[in-house]
């Protein structure tokens, strides 16, 4: 069983930025992809961004180059570094780790982006 602990949310004015942290304990084996996913009050969960050991990415059509997920491997530790965030960014952010059937999640860290 893997644990997934993110941190690093909080309230931001519109234009500013944060940095998300998820830690992985224990480490998460080669093969699983990680990502973050955003969900705003009222609606479903979305992939912001996701990333693969080898280090390809994929981002979210709303990011639109605002954001940029890397990993640590020394540290199992998967970073979201949020810049120019919007009203609309708003929501729990999730950590997490699949691979085909087998998925972990983390508890969310709030994000709030209000003037």
């Amino acid at each position: 069983q893997v644990q997934l602990v993110e941190s690093g949310g909080g309230l931001v004015q519109p234009g500013g930025s944060l940095r998300l942290t998820c830690v992985a304990s224990p480490s998460i084996s080669s093969d699983f992809r990680m990502g973050w996913y955003r969900q705003a009050p009222g609606k479903q969960r979305e992939l912001a961004a996701s990333i693969r050991r080898s280090g390809s990415t994929h981002y979210g059509a709303y990011v639109k180059g605002r954001f940029t997920i890397s990993w640590d491997n020394v540290k199992n530790t998967i970073y979201l570094q949020m810049n120019n965030l919007q009203p609309e960014d708003t929501g729990l952010y999730f950590c997490g780790a699949d691979k085909g059937r087998v998925e972990y999640w983390g508890q969310g860290t709030q994000v709030t982006v209000s003037s």
